[in-house]
């Protein structure tokens, strides 16, 4: 009797210990809201996205598949559309944008289907865009060895310009300062480097095939961090010599983001990365860690996204406070890619959007 009393005395304690394994809470990840806002309906997808100092925000259509021009997009800060021209003399396939420095809407726009750097005046209907800044011969898209994917960029403090090539692993450089004019041919700073392409030079490529993506400085400028999409890398690059003179070795910095897209850094030098394929935006630290993920998909309504799908490339507003990304909603399939676990859905998308986040690192839940 004693033996039954304790044999069942610990099967009662187990499972209440079960019990109470199962009550407790595990911690999770508290995504907050996202907020849709179209883009004009008839509108390509759009993949570049930057905020001026004014708060306005412009983005680039991306059509692979379609016909020249692009188009670039002027949103208010409310999300409202303010304005919505064709880019002049531009491929069909835009990527990267930035504000000039020191300009309120002079914009540098990477124009990939070209393989060149256009400087673009938003608030011109016509005759808005021309060739700024252009590779070294050879380097032109298409050609088989030396084929161009220019895809993210950025300025350092001395108004250098940078811009990754995502498919020939290169970070190229232009300086309007060293060059006596704003526009001219660019230079590899970096690369060709295997961290930097989308198969990390050993084929075969990883999905979506495209190596070094969005670039930012971290705010002492001493070191510039890199997506490689296909390896769901973080790239980091030393600098030294000042102004971002001199780059170091590119090194892996920290792995598993899936889909690294575009990324910013905010004043504490944490990285906000848009990870494509798997809808969110990962927010890393200073060290490699993660410290948030925010945002998901819920859905395609009515051809509308309701959330994020295909995240491409974030931007904070002015203060900080608020973090806007592009919905790029691809399907792999239709430029001749191996379909990923969101192609079906992006197929289902007939209006365009982009999101809207609370730039908020919440408690771990």
């Amino acid at each position: 009797m004693l033996i039954g009393k304790g044999r069942l005395g610990l099967a009662t304690l187990a499972c209440v210990g079960l019990a109470f394994a199962i009550s407790t809470p595990a911690s999770a990840w508290e995504r907050g809201t996202v907020e849709n806002f179209l883009l004009p309906s008839g509108s390509p997808m759009a993949e570049g996205l930057t905020v001026g100092p004014d708060g306005l925000i412009y983005a680039a259509t991306f059509n692979p598949t379609g016909s020249p021009p692009s188009q670039l997009i002027t949103f208010n800060s409310d999300g409202s559309v303010k304005k919505q021209v064709n880019i002049t003399g531009s491929s069909q396939a835009m990527l990267g944008l930035e504000v000039i420095p020191g300009t309120t809407n002079a914009l540098l726009v990477l124009d990939f289907g070209a393989g060149q750097v256009l400087a673009v005046d938003p608030t011109k209907d016509n005759n808005n865009a021309s060739v700024c800044i252009t590779l070294p011969p050879g380097n032109n898209p298409g050609n088989k060895g030396t084929r161009s994917g220019l895809n993210g960029i950025t300025f350092d403090k001395a108004g250098n310009v940078y811009f990754s090539d995502s498919f020939q692993g290169i970070i190229w450089r232009f300086s309007p300062t060293e060059s006596g004019s704003m526009c001219g041919q660019a230079t590899a700073w970096v690369g060709p480097d295997p961290t930097l392409l989308p198969n990390n030079g050993k084929p075969p490529e990883g999905v979506p095939p495209f190596g070094a993506n969005g670039v930012e400085f971290n705010n002492a400028g001493d070191a510039m961090f890199v997506c490689n999409t296909a390896m769901d890398w973080i790239v980091k690059i030393p600098t030294t010599g000042g102004k971002h003179g001199t780059p170091g070795t590119p090194v892996v910095f920290t792995n598993s983001l899936n889909g690294c897209d575009g990324l910013r850094l905010d004043s504490s030098d944490n990285i906000w990365v848009a990870a494509n394929q798997a809808d969110e935006i990962v927010v890393v630290d200073p060290t490699g860690k993660v410290i948030a993920k925010l945002g998901d998909f819920n859905g395609v309504q009515n051809g509308e996204t309701q959330g994020l799908l295909f995240p491409a490339s974030p931007a904070f507003s002015p203060n900080g406070n608020t973090l806007w990304v592009t919905n790029l909603e691809l399907d792999l399939t239709t430029i001749g890619i191996t379909q990923s676990v969101d192609s079906q859905w992006a197929a289902q998308v007939t209006r365009h959007s982009i999101a809207k986040l609370s730039a908020t690192i919440p408690p771990l839940q």
